[in-house]
């Protein structure tokens, strides 16, 4: 059982060649975001999506929640995937299948409380993927901004075991992984794949060292799985 690993908040071509060396099966872009770290323009979206070589697939993670924009910021980086980070309406997908045929889709669902089993039921019926985050996707009246990734907060991976046990769509879990516990993860929820961006940066910048920690703590979880 080989988990899959997205590393994410690429920042440029070297960094997607340091995630591709270390043996990332997936990379992610990200687009404009109300908050979180990484958030890069569409040029240089377009010119990581470029850079990731054959056997990485290159994720570009979009808030966008209407099909014109999604559109819009899918051709200008060149996206064959997107991950989308907002909760959805679901005819989304189908509009995504309609406008962007080639384009496959990975839903972000934000595992706040037990009512994200059934959104993640829901999604499943339509979505490629499914990405268990821990975000707050509600917009806050005191001004604070939503949190749509790289919080570099844990969630209730007992919620998230029941969503991978209920679906029948490959799931990654994200939120607050680390070389450090992300082998205690996998234990605990049996994801398709792990994903992670702060949890392998110092400073903002992509760590190689704790990079290489992380595979080294990914590839051991399988071992004793």
């Amino acid at each position: 059982m080989r988990t899959r690993v997205k590393i994410c908040c690429m920042a440029s071509p070297s960094e997607v060649r340091a995630a591709a060396v270390a043996g990332a099966d997936c990379i992610g872009a990200v687009g404009p975001m109300p908050s979180g770290p990484g958030p890069i323009d569409d040029a240089a979206a377009r010119t990581v999506i470029a850079a990731a070589p054959p056997g990485v697939t290159p994720f570009l993670l979009t808030q966008e929640s209407e099909i014109e924009g999604l559109a819009q910021h899918v051709r200008a980086t060149r996206a064959t995937v997107v991950q989308l980070v907002r909760h959805v309406d679901p005819r989304l997908h189908a509009d995504i299948r309609e406008a962007l045929p080639w384009v496959k889709i990975v839903q972000v669902v934000h595992v706040e409380d037990a009512d994200a089993l059934e959104l993640a039921r829901g999604y499943a019926l339509t979505a490629d993927a499914l990405l268990l985050d821990s975000g707050n996707p509600k917009a806050f009246a005191d001004g604070a901004v939503e949190a749509l990734g790289g919080t570099g907060r844990t969630h209730d991976w007992r919620l998230s075991r029941q969503i991978v046990q209920v679906v029948n769509k490959p799931v990654y879990l994200a939120g607050g992984l680390t070389p450090f516990n992300v082998a205690d993860a996998i234990d605990a929820v049996r994801p398709f794949g792990v994903d992670l961006c702060s949890g392998v940066r110092t400073l903002g910048k992509l760590d190689v060292k704790k990079l290489e920690s992380f595979f080294v703590a990914v590839r051991g979880a399988e071992r004793n799985l």
